[in-house]
């Protein structure tokens, strides 16, 4: 895959506070800044799960910017002490570890959601002036709460929620209840509330109804606070989806979601297995592929493509993707289910018992092998003796009795079971058109009445082709206009001396607006703003280091004096222009 340079991964911030317990108050500035900078549309930012998966570790950024495929690493620190908090934050090229930003900012917990703005702005900016042009808002975070304890219970919260475990959801869901406690209009606290309480009900850690109950009571509250947030069409996702199998509807929420964030996890994942379950499979991988351009470090997100490859009957290329998802995370529960399909279709005996016997349902599972590889028919009483002995709970990620029965000689029973299941919308088999074990079920006449769905390709908008960005477009006339005074301003009022000089300094001075200023640069001049820059810096360099008057300053010191602010910039901007080192271009023209 070819690498973007307007990519960029953020690691794990390193909390640097006396108290270890806020290390929820680091990783929340993280996720924060990277959740800000997924607002713009043109710059790959990679997602939450693959940049943490780097937490805590000594990394060489080169050997994690080829993993995660990006140009740029943002790392930082975060040092926070009663009500003030200290951030430092500094960008570098993936390509060969240059460190080409760095900024320290001080501020009152008050201010925090100003900080993240400033801090997301100047890192998209900085990225912008070395990649490429892309349009920025005039603002990627918005104030969420006025109330800064609030918000902090929300951090933990959140915190708890993303170890995905039962006793921390439950932990999650009383911080949550603490943060609206203090602001009873925080909707992201009860966007959050719901989803912990859906899955805790799904998953079956709480009584059903109960847990529906309150995922709907926080639903009632957050949606008359907020509907602008992704979460809102979100949560319409999973009872139009799973709940009903009102595929269309599902469809058009999964669409409201991605038309706020394009590259919201939750709605292109949806959207995938949207696809998956019709047998649009072409569809499917655009959005499994994508998935894994912004998570490449997801488990999740590998096991969905080889899902997809396992519904088109690849089970080879299917089993390396599983593969790989279980070397991510061994204890995925649904990646080794699919991967004990996998090798079931390729008759791998042995690596199918390795795999499986460990299994609490190794039994289902060895007669499932039986049944596909030795042509054992005859199942009944062993079948029976052994759904017995099933924790039926367990038994729920994969319906082995409905494929078993489905392949022997109980057909008409299987049948019976898929209807029952389709009635009852279990999950498990929303895919059921395509699975290769339920395939023996297709001779009877009724198999394609089971269930009709109300959506079809030709409900597809174009959601496989990115939506046309509305590119400032600059008219030749203009173009001459203010490629004219752009150069006119630098050449005579030389701002490039400063080491601070950035884009929205110079757009201001040219009474632009920024995103004007970048595009004519990027797209009409064809370099990007530090290069635009430094090839200013460069020719003062050049027009001062041979007099002998200041053969007394170093020539980094002289570099500094023309604009640059970083010697490794100005030995490999002067190596790439000249082609040679700064010393050896001053050896041989000081001759």
């Amino acid at each position: 895959m070819q690498k973007s340079s307007k990519s960029i991964a953020v690691l794990p911030f390193v909390n640097m506070s006396n108290d270890v317990n806020n290390e929820y108050f680091s990783d929340g500035i993280t996720e924060e800044i990277i959740n800000a900078l997924t607002n713009i549309k043109e710059l790959k930012v990679i997602a939450r799960t693959s940049s943490f998966a780097f937490k805590g570790k000594q990394v060489d950024i080169r050997k994690v910017g080829k993993q995660l495929n990006v140009a740029t690493i943002l790392e930082g620190s975060v040092r926070k002490a009663m009500n003030r908090v200290r951030i430092t934050a500094q960008l570098i090229d993936a390509s060969d570890g240059t460190h080409y930003w760095s900024k320290n900012f001080d501020r009152e917990l008050d201010d925090i959601f100003k900080l993240q703005d400033e801090i997301s702005l100047l890192i998209a900016n900085e990225v912008r002036n070395n990649f490429g042009h892309f349009d920025i808002q005039d603002h990627l975070v918005t104030e969420v709460t006025s109330n800064i304890e609030a918000y902090e219970l929300f951090l933990k919260g959140r915190y708890y929620q993303l170890q995905w475990t039962p006793d921390a959801l439950r932990e999650a869901i009383n911080y949550y209840n603490k943060a609206i406690e203090k602001d009873k209009n925080y909707a992201k606290a009860y966007y959050a509330n719901l989803q912990c309480f859906g899955l805790l009900a799904a998953w079956g850690y709480m009584p059903y109804q109960e847990g529906i109950e309150q995922a709907e009571r926080n639903f009632l509250i957050a949606k008359e606070l907020d509907t602008q947030l992704p979460e809102y069409p979100l949560s319409f996702v999973g009872k139009t989806f799973w709940g009903e199998w009102d595929f269309k509807s599902a469809y058009g929420y999964i669409e409201q979601v991605l038309a706020i964030n394009p590259n919201h996890i939750d709605g292109l994942e949806a959207m995938a297995e949207l696809f998956i379950a019709h047998g649009l499979f072409d569809q499917a991988e655009n959005y499994a592929r994508k998935l894994l351009d912004i998570d490449p470090l997801s488990a999740n997100n590998h096991y969905t493509l080889a899902h997809i490859y396992y519904y088109q009957k690849d089970f080879k290329t299917a089993l390396t993707h599983v593969n790989r998802a279980l070397r991510i995370r061994p204890d995925l529960e649904l990646a080794k289910h699919l991967q004990a399909l996998c090798l079931l279709w390729l008759n791998k005996k042995e690596e199918f018992e390795n795999a499986t016997k460990y299994n609490p349902l190794y039994q289902l599972q060895t007669i499932l092998f039986q049944v596909i590889n030795e042509n054992n028919q005859s199942l009944s009483e062993t079948l029976i003796e052994s759904w017995k002995d099933v924790d039926k709970e367990r038994s729920q990620l994969a319906p082995y009795e409905l494929f078993i029965l489905a392949n022997s000689a109980h057909k008409t029973e299987a049948f019976n079971l898929l209807k029952k299941y389709i009635e009852q919308r279990r999950g498990q088999i929303i895919n059921y058109r395509q699975d290769p074990l339920l395939e023996p079920l297709k001779q009877f006449k009724s198999f394609e009445n089971l269930h009709t769905s109300n959506f079809s390709i030709d409900d597809v908008s174009e959601l496989n082709v990115e939506k046309a960005n509305n590119k400032l477009i600059i008219d030749p006339t203009e173009q001459i206009a203010l490629k004219k005074k752009l150069v006119d301003y630098i050449e005579d009022e030389t701002p490039y001396l400063d080491s601070q000089l950035n884009l929205k300094f110079v757009a201001d001075a040219l009474e632009i607006h920024p995103n004007k200023l970048s595009y004519l640069i990027n797209e009409v001049m064809g370099v990007n703003f530090n290069e635009f820059i430094n090839q200013y810096r460069l020719k003062h360099f050049k027009s001062i280091a041979l007099k002998p008057e200041l053969k007394h300053i170093t020539i980094l010191g002289l570099a500094y004096d023309s604009g640059f602010n970083s010697k490794s910039v100005f030995n490999t901007f002067f190596k790439k222009s000249e082609g040679v080192t700064p010393s050896k271009w001053v050896q041989l023209h000081s001759i």
